[in-house]
């Protein structure tokens, strides 16, 4: 692909290099998609129909709720995490640092602000990509017949833009591979368990029920677990705002950052 042909409008410089990531990617399509739907469709066999079986039902506001219920609508946007920050992480940082791709496309007239926005686009799109499979695969296990899902889907866009802006910024601070560990270990997987993904938030010591309800997970899971019940979200433009301004402000951080790095 010649990168050199960049649209003409400075708000779409990126199409090339997210392109060039798509033709790459449709090589391995199958294999990536088996690889980011196996784990959470196994947690969610595992935990909702064996664990299921013996919670039963769970409460949520006062209303009854079935286990499996409630774990696949978490799970779907914990999916929507783990696919966007496994893309912004390990394949951006290993055609930024290892493959050095992106100093490559540089040679053409392309900004590294382009390269970024491409990156994170690219992210969110893998996200959404692996979310619809998952969605799919509920669908047709009966999970949720809710005609609001429809709406969830451009929200589970929304997650992977706001995770692999995040995850940018530590992309950008990474000297290898192995520093990756402090951002799931010392982030996602706490967040993960403080989130609802679970079970509710509310069993949480009360300080613990406020420190989470900022997190970027539990903002998405509030806005699309009503959504499998068929309700709409309560304090929806709430919510979507912390996400937007989360992702936002990632997002300029982490441009920050990258464009420090390549000074050096």
């Amino acid at each position: 692909m010649n990168l050199a042909i960049t649209p003409r409008s400075p708000f779409f410089r990126w199409w090339p290099v997210f392109s060039r990531n798509l033709l790459v990617w449709k090589k391995l399509a199958i294999p990536s998609l088996i690889g980011n739907i196996a784990e959470p469709l196994m947690w969610l066999v595992a935990f909702g129909y064996g664990m299921g079986a013996l919670i039963g039902k769970v409460s949520l506001n006062g209303v009854e709720i079935p286990y499996l219920l409630f774990l696949a609508s978490g799970s779907i946007c914990m999916s929507a995490m783990n696919a966007a920050t496994f893309e912004a992480l390990y394949s951006a940082f290993s055609r930024m640092h290892v493959q050095k791709t992106w100093d490559g496309i540089m040679n053409a007239p392309i900004r590294l602000d382009d390269v970024l926005m491409a990156e994170m686009l690219w992210a969110a799109f893998k996200s959404l990509f692996t979310v619809t499979a998952i969605l799919f695969v509920m669908l047709c296990l009966g999970i949720s017949h809710s005609p609001m899902l429809f709406i969830a889907w451009p929200i589970l866009l929304l997650v992977g833009v706001t995770f692999s802006c995040i995850a940018l910024i530590f992309n950008a601070l990474a000297k290898g591979y192995d520093f990756f560990t402090y951002y799931f270990t010392l982030f996602l997987t706490p967040m993960t368990f403080l989130s609802g993904v679970f079970f509710p938030r509310s069993q949480l010591p009360e300080w613990i029920q406020l420190i989470s309800w900022y997190l970027p997970l539990t903002q998405s899971i509030e806005l699309v677990r009503p959504l499998f019940l068929g309700q709409w979200p309560e304090f929806a433009i709430t919510h979507l705002c912390v996400l937007l301004i989360t992702a936002i402000t990632a997002y300029l951080i982490a441009l920050k950052l990258t464009k420090k790095r390549f000074e050096k």
